[in-house]
């Protein structure tokens, strides 16, 4: 039987793997915890303690925990530290479900930003939407910046993390 893997290239070993071309930077951002979650956002705010409807797309975010805004009842929080919130369902009307392992996060940072985005995406670099969701080459991710203008972080789901990241190597804005 054919090895059909001997056709795609290898997947990079993600925790030192780094992109520099240019003016953009790309790494991995791990060590995150994601939370996805879903229902009664108020409520999930109170037993939080996170504050706020999440940034969507083109947004900065900031601080140690944040949320991200995917849709009308939905966010994912993400933080360097554990939540104090456990997976599952919560009576007060909300669901909460562990995304650590199934989002891959990428880092892209420098003055190139915006070519990058309006190479990846229909949207418009400087402007911000309420939803974070986007199509960026091809594949559905979470897209706000982070800390400031030139920097931003996609999360997608972690099956297509090879596959965006051989994009970036082929991108001829970075």
């Amino acid at each position: 039987m054919r090895n059909l893997a001997e056709k795609w290239p290898a997947a990079p070993d993600f925790a030192t793997a780094t992109l520099s071309k240019g003016s953009v930077s790309v790494r991995t951002l791990g060590g995150l915890n994601q939370l996805l979650v879903s229902g009664d956002l108020a409520a999930w705010s109170k037993a939080s303690g996170l504050a706020g409807e999440g940034v969507g797309a083109g947004a900065i975010a900031n601080g140690n925990k944040y949320m991200v805004r995917i849709a009308r009842d939905r966010v994912l929080a993400v933080g360097g530290q554990p939540f104090p919130i456990v997976a599952g369902w919560h009576a007060a009307g909300f669901a909460v479900t562990v995304m650590d392992a199934g989002l891959h996060v990428f880092e892209i940072e420098g003055p190139g930003l915006d070519r990058l985005i309006a190479r990846g995406t229909a949207l418009d670099p400087g402007a911000a939407s309420r939803s974070a969701s986007i199509l960026f080459a091809g594949a559905g991710v979470l897209f706000y910046r982070f800390g400031d203008s030139d920097r931003a972080r996609l999360h997608v789901d972690r099956g297509l993390a090879p596959y965006l990241w051989e994009w970036f190597e082929q991108a001829q804005v970075l």
